[in-house]
């Protein structure tokens, strides 16, 4: 019995109850019944089933209210609204507020199993998604944990000891010593950047950065991104030409993620250029958007590798003989344009240059 998927019909015509309960006898499932909405919430506290039929023309309480109460509940709990003929509208309307289904009146016994097991077996991968997130989000705590602590903080005392190793013996030490020792920082650094990438990847926070989010200008964040990389352009002697309005719309988000996203892209527009050229940032009113493009006149993308760039860890071949990097910048982008609800795209041509777009919605006050 404890196995057994749960069914609550809440109803106010005794017909439709006992004809629902003759038709699911014999089948798996524990079935419960109210006549009314306020019994009906009563008993789905107590019940907590997986699947509720609620008739939406009820004295009292009305269908539409026990819908939203049960959202209220328990949002994962799946809802099939039960209505005559002449209220199909109404059931659209069940839909849209979170039902899963409607079931007009007369229905045969056939139509009301098959939404019972369609509906107990939308509760059932609804669970499973919900199980599989918390389980993702315990690994994803638990290898940020391991990373930080068994890998970081060791690699990190070495380095310390070889810094402090190398000062202590650098009058008595010998030519291809010192290129030993310079080796083995090298190393070290390539192996703690490599660390440092992956708790990036892992550690962006999409609910805690939704909280930071305030109406700003889209060239507050453009402007600080450039101005970090101001040391890597004057050293490749390639100009970022910004043509960003200050009298744009505002946008809901956060300014240091979003720099963060600019950094990211306006960085490898910079590394993939060649010397003396411009890399060129605009920003501009797209409907209810505002899109931001940052174009190059670098080596350009291979095809075979554009659906790839926005993984995490996908370094193109191209890419790899001209700068070094973990693949990183761009997944952790997308993470965050994504959680601005916003989307970023690219177009490019081995070669000739690539331009990433950047769109966000308008912030409506």
């Amino acid at each position: 019995m404890e196995n057994k998927a749960k069914i609550l019909i809440i109803d106010d015509e005794e017909v439709v109850l006992d004809s629902c309960a003759q038709i699911l006898k014999g089948a798996p499932y524990q079935l419960a019944t109210a006549s009314d909405g306020t019994s009906g919430l009563t008993l789905l506290q107590e019940f907590r089933p997986d699947l509720v039929f609620v008739d939406l023309k009820m004295p009292g309480i009305s269908g539409f209210e026990v819908l939203e109460k049960i959202g209220e509940i328990d949002p994962t709990i799946v809802i099939v609204v039960i209505t005559g003929f002449a209220t199909v509208s109404s059931a659209v309307e069940a839909m849209k507020k979170g039902a899963y289904d409607f079931l007009p009146k007369p229905f045969t016994p056939d139509e009301f199993r098959l939404i019972a097991r369609r509906g107990i077996e939308r509760r059932k991968l609804m669970l499973e998604a919900i199980a599989l997130r918390k389980e993702r989000d315990l690994l994803r705590e638990q290898f940020a944990s391991i990373v930080s602590h068994e890998l970081k903080a060791p690699l990190s005392a070495i380095q310390q000891n070889i810094f402090a190793l190398e000062f202590e013996l650098e009058k008595r030490l010998g030519p291809e010593q010192k290129e030993k020792f310079e080796r083995i920082k090298a190393r070290l650094t390539d192996l703690l950047k490599m660390i440092n990438s992956w708790l990036r990847v892992i550690a962006v926070d999409i609910d805690r950065l939704k909280e930071g989010f305030v109406p700003l200008s889209i060239a507050e964040p453009i402007a600080n991104a450039i101005e970090s990389l101001d040391t890597l352009a004057a050293r490749k002697n390639i100009k970022i030409v910004s043509e960003v309005g200050q009298d744009l719309p505002a946008v809901l988000g956060d300014k240091v993620s979003l720099a963060e996203v600019f950094v990211n892209i306006i960085g490898n527009a910079l590394k993939y250029s060649p010397d003396g050229s411009n890399v060129r940032v605009t920003a501009r009113q797209e409907e209810q958007t505002i899109a931001i493009s940052i174009e190059d006149s670098g080596i350009g993308i291979a095809e075979e590798d554009l659906p790839h760039i926005f993984d995490g860890f996908y370094r193109g071949k191209g890419g790899q003989t001209v700068a070094g990097g973990h693949g990183i910048g761009l997944a952790v982008a997308r993470q965050i344009v994504e959680a601005h609800n916003g989307s970023i795209e690219v177009e490019s041509e081995v070669g000739t240059g690539t331009t990433f777009t950047v769109r966000l919605p308008i912030h409506q006050s």
